[in-house]
């Protein structure tokens, strides 16, 4: 008797699992993640990287079409609502970040609520409908992680959303579409050849695009799927397939149904407080406890009293950006992170703006940066590590380390820090009654009995004055 290949075997859970098997800490970190990164979703819908894309996507129209987050009159169909909510989520490096290395929640989220929106009110999908779909678009990503060592770094050649995320973004929408096993098997074959993307575009305005991409080619291979396109049945069992992202290719078939246990059962995701890339937030941490030593109070910084600043950190070449002159080049700085905490005490939303990366005296402490790259201290978010040293023009020197950063797995951000950061960033583009009747949804989310009061809410009402306001 043949065994059953590794794809059928994804095909079958993605098919098979039910709310039944949802249990009550899946269901907590999930609703965090939703939460999260529905906020930093409306944050982003006010960057200029979501409003060329915006305009890009309006020249596609559909009799059937979803909101666009946080613009109560502008809708797409729901591949392009999919896509563009997408980029909005990455377009400030602000999303939820797991380990193995990837962005989970954004290509699976606006997936789910395009088509919750888009989709006939009969029948009615419930918040345990959405939390089960979402879930298994997780799922699928992290068991993907986990046939190649390779996953666990920090990535080198190529964005891992782009690849795990498109593949989670088509059994999320098989799962809420109730595909059966076959179309779910041809949904993932279709969904390996819309994955990947270089990580030449990390730092650019591009990078955003990985994610809102991931979104709608899941959508669209499920799509497909549906009106019969096939594609190779063994298309996660070989090299040639999903393998060829990844060196030590080992893939393995998932738990059974009748003994299922989720990944993120066994594994939480980090949630940023500031937005840059996740290494950067060790920086912050040790660069934080560092300036305590060099100021009192509310002292400025004595900038010309340091000779040099020492990073030891990880070797992670797009991280490595000596004089960023962009708010994406500077989210991607672990030397523009150090200085903009030294001088300013931390970072927060607009330490990106380009007005404050190009202060001269954040340019003049740059100069003073150099990074080392200890052999113990490895490029993994489990446990790489940040070590600061400032040295003065009288020759002491000033040493401090972070292990591990509030919002970190091993440090989770505290349910109240999670909903005011939401709060933040929500209150932007929407009222204060629609933030606070969104937190009460998700928290909520296992009780729902119909999905269409979540979607309800991304229409509005927006205040016009929030919608125009830049951050």
């Amino acid at each position: 008797m043949k065994l059953k290949s590794v794809t059928a075997s994804f095909a079958q859970v993605i098919h098979g699992l039910n709310v039944g098997h949802l249990t009550e800490r899946v269901i907590q970190r999930s609703k965090r993640m939703i939460l999260d990164t529905l906020g930093v979703g409306f944050l982003g819908t006010s960057t200029d990287v979501f409003h060329k894309v915006s305009e890009y996507s309006k020249i596609y129209s559909s009799n059937t079409t979803s909101t666009v987050w946080g613009r109560p009159d502008f809708r797409l169909p729901p591949t392009y609502a999919a896509f563009a909510n997408g980029v909005a989520i990455h377009s400030m490096d602000f999303d939820d970040t797991w380990h193995p290395a990837t962005h989970p929640s954004g290509a699976v989220l606006p997936v789910l609520m395009a088509l919750s929106e888009a989709l006939p009110p009969i029948p009615k999908f419930s918040g345990l409908d959405f939390l089960l779909a979402f879930n298994v678009g997780i799922e699928v990503q992290g068991r993907l992680m986990h046939f190649s060592k390779e996953a666990n770094d920090i990535p080198k050649r190529f964005h891992p959303p782009s690849v795990v995320g498109t593949l989670g973004s088509a059994a999320a929408a098989s799962k809420i579409l109730g595909l059966s096993m076959t179309k779910c098997q041809e949904a993932l074959a279709i969904a390996v050849s819309h994955a990947g993307a270089p990580l030449a575009n990390a730092a650019t305005q591009t990078k955003p695009l990985h994610i809102g991409n991931a979104a709608r080619h899941g959508m669209e291979a499920v799509f497909l799927a549906m009106l019969g396109l096939q594609g190779n049945k063994e298309v996660l069992d070989i090299q040639a397939g999903f393998g060829a992202f990844y060196a030590n290719y080992s893939p393995k078939v998932p738990p059974s149904l009748d003994s299922y246990t989720w990944l993120l059962e066994q594994q939480d995701v980090a949630f940023k407080r500031f937005p840059a890339h996740l290494a950067t937030h060790w920086v912050e941490d040790a660069a934080a406890s560092v300036r305590k030593h060099l100021v009192t109070d509310r002292a400025l910084l004595p900038v010309d009293h340091i000779d040099r600043i020492v990073l030891r950190i990880p070797d992670v070449q797009y991280v490595n950006r000596p004089f960023p002159s962009t708010e994406h080049e500077a989210r991607h700085s672990f030397q523009y992170v150090a200085c903009a905490t030294l001088l300013d005490g931390g970072v927060i939303v607009p330490s990106f703006h380009k007005c404050q990366v190009n202060r001269p005296q954040v340019r003049e402490l740059l100069g003073k940066v150099e990074l080392q790259h200890p052999q113990d201290n490895l490029p993994s978010f489990n446990t790489l590590y940040c070590e600061i040293s400032v040295t003065l023009k009288d020759g002491v020197t000033f040493t401090e380390r972070s292990n591990t950063f509030y919002g970190h797995w091993r440090k989770p951000l505290s349910q109240k820090d999670l909903q005011e950061k939401f709060r933040a960033n929500a209150s932007r583009m929407l009222s204060h009654d629609t933030v606070e009747r969104f937190i009460e949804i998700v928290e909520n989310l296992q009780d729902l009995e119909d999905c269409s009061l979540l979607t309800t809410l991304l229409k509005g009402p927006s205040p016009p004055e929030m919608v125009s306001k830049s951050i």
